[in-house]
């Protein structure tokens, strides 16, 4: 039986939407850079939650997360950069970056979470 995880999920949905976005892009609009790399950092994050929900530490499971929260802010970056130079509709953009910020205070919450607890371990 297979269980719901908030982040896993959320993250795989993500990539999802960016593989979309990517061929939109490159089929449509004919961008292969920022594309490129929006599917690298896009992707990225739902790989690395993966990862590190299969971490053989807890140092392991932590640099995964902290990963993950880096390429959402990324990926973040190159959302807003589509869309102020006219490859994304304000629309398109605002819908994907609100996942992605959603994704981002998720992150953010558990590697907060991770740094507070380092901390009193070593209290």
């Amino acid at each position: 039986m297979k269980t719901s995880n908030l982040i896993v999920d959320k993250s795989f949905n993500f990539a999802v939407r960016i593989v979309k976005l990517y061929n939109y892009l490159r089929d449509e609009k004919s961008e292969y850079v920022m594309s490129n790399q929006l599917l690298r950092s896009g992707t990225s994050i739902g790989a690395n939650v993966r990862e590190a929900i299969y971490a053989q530490t807890t140092a392991d499971f932590n640099a995964k997360m902290y990963i993950a929260l880096k390429e959402a802010g990324e990926s973040a970056y190159w959302i807003e950069l589509l869309e102020r130079t006219g490859y994304l509709k304000p629309s398109h953009a605002k819908s994907i970056l609100d996942d992605c910020g959603e994704l981002i205070k998720i992150l953010s919450s558990i590697t907060k979470t991770l740094k507070d607890n380092a901390r009193q371990a070593h209290s």
